[in-house]
C-alpha cells in the first residue's frame, strides 16, 4: 500500500515487532544506493500489514515510496509482472498511478536477505492525496472509479502482455474455496455453529452462481483486485489509484466488489454501486447480466475478507474488525440467501 505522508500510519501489528522493523529498515537502507540515494536519507515507515511501505526523502526534498515485500506470497516474476502492467497503464494514459522507478542499472526490483527469506523491494514515485471517506462525495468518486475500471479492463483485454507475465488467478476456489489464498472463512473469530451453517449455504450458492456466470473473455481477465478507498488518492479533482500488489486474473465485476471492501453493510452501498455502473457505461458497455451480478461478487469478497481476518489475526485491521465483522458477514449471508437463494 502506498500512502501520502499526511496520512496516519496504522498501528504496528504484532507480526512486525521492533526487531523485525529494524531489520527491514536496515535492509532497505542497504538497497537505497541502487536508486542513487545519498547517505542516510530520511526514511519513514508509513504502513505495515504484510508488506512494509516507506517514504524516503532525498536531500533536495523530493520523495519516493518503497515497498518491502513480504516473503512467500508473490514470486519475483509475479512482482515484475505487476510493475510491467503499471508501467504500461501509465504509458497508455489509462489511470493516474505512481510511476515505477527502476534502479540506476535499470532493474525493476532490488532485494536483500532477511534471515532465510529474501525481501524484494519496489520503488514508486510519490503521489499526493488522501483516501476518500464517508465525509467525501463517495457517489461522485465511485462514478469516477467506474470509468477508471472500464478503461483499465479495456486495456487489460487489448494489452500484449510480456513473455513470462505471471499473476495469480482469483476464482471461486482461490477466493473462498479449497485453494483459498487468504485462508478459511470457517476459522472466522466468533463464528457460531448456526453462523457456520448459514455461511456454508452461502458459499455453496456462490459456487453455483459463479460457475453459471462463467469466465468468458468478456467478463474475466486482468484486474486491479483491490481498489478499496485505502488504495485511492483524491487530490482536487484527480482520483489516483495505487497498490497493484493483488492484481491478477478474475472477474471484471470483482473490481467493484473489492472497491467496497469493509463497506458491504453500509446503507449507501446501492448508491455507490449505481454510480460505478453509470461511470463504467460512460467508457464501455456493461451488460445488465454483469450489473445484476455485482451483489454476488460483493458477498464473495465479504467472505474472502472474513477469511483474511481469520488468518491475519496479528494485524491491526483484523484486530479492529474481530467478531463483529464475522457477525456482520453472517447477517449479510442470511440476507443474501433470502434474496438470491
Amino acid at each position: 500500500m502506498l500512502m501520502a505522508p499526511e496520512e496516519k500510519p496504522t498501528a504496528r501489528p504484532m507480526l512486525y515487532e521492533d526487531a523485525l522493523l529494524e531489520r527491514l529498515e536496515a535492509g532497505l537502507r542497504t538497497a537505497l544506493p541502487k536508486w542513487g540515494l545519498g547517505k542516510d536519507p530520511k526514511v519513514k515507515l508509513l504502513t505495515v500489514s504484510e508488506n512494509a511501505t516507506y517514504l524516503v526523502e532525498r536531500a533536495d526534498g523530493s520523495k519516493m515510496i518503497f515497498r518491502v515485500h513480504r516473503p512467500d506470497y508473490h514470486t519475483e516474476r509475479e512482482i515484475r509482472s505487476e510493475l510491467a502492467w503499471v508501467a504500461a497503464l501509465r504509458e497508455d494514459g489509462v489511470v493516474e498511478t505512481p510511476e515505477t522507478i527502476p534502479t540506476e542499472d535499470g532493474a525493476p526490483l532490488a532485494s536483500f536477505s532477511d534471515g532465510e527469506a529474501t525481501r524484494h523491494i519496489a520503488a514508486f514515485s510519490f503521489m499526493a492525496g488522501k483516501e476518500p471517506d464517508a465525509d467525501d462525495d463517495l457517489v461522485k468518486w465511485y462514478g469516477e472509479l467506474g470509468e477508471i475500471n472500464a478503461r483499465l479492463h479495456g486495456h487489460a483485454r487489448d494489452w500484449q502482455r510480456p513473455e513470462g507475465f505471471t499473476r495469480k488467478t482469483w476464482n471461486f476456489d482461490t477466493i473462498i474455496g479449497n485453494g483459498a489464498l487468504w485462508g478459511e472463512w470457517s476459522a472466522a473469530p466468533g463464528l457460531t455453529k448456526e453462523g457456520h451453517a448459514i455461511l456454508e449455504k452461502t458459499a455453496d450458492l456462490l459456487r453455483q452462481q459463479t460457475d453459471a456466470f462463467g469466465t468468458g473473455e468478456d467478463r474475466f481477465g486482468l484486474i486491479h483486485c483491490d481498489m478499496r478507498p485505502a488504495n485511492l488518492l483524491v487530490d482536487g479533482d484527480r482520483l489516483g489509484v495505487i497498490d497493484f500488489d493483488d492484481c491478477g486474473f478474475s472477474w471484471y465485476a470483482y473490481d467493484f466488489a473489492a472497491a467496497v471492501s469493509f463497506l458491504e453493510h453500509e446503507p449507501y452501498l446501492p448508491d455507490v454501486m449505481a454510480a460505478w455502473v453509470e461511470g463504467y457505461r460512460k467508457q464501455a458497455p456493461l451488460s445488465q447480466e454483469v450489473a445484476a451480478a455485482l451483489p454476488m461478487f460483493v458477498m464473495l469478497r465479504r467472505m474472502q475478507l472474513t477469511a483474511w481476518i481469520a488468518s491475519h489475526g496479528e494485524t491491526e485491521t483484523a484486530q479492529s474488525m474481530g467478531e463483529p465483522y464475522t457477525e456482520g458477514t453472517v447477517t449479510l449471508g442470511e440476507s443474501y440467501l433470502a434474496e438470491h437463494g
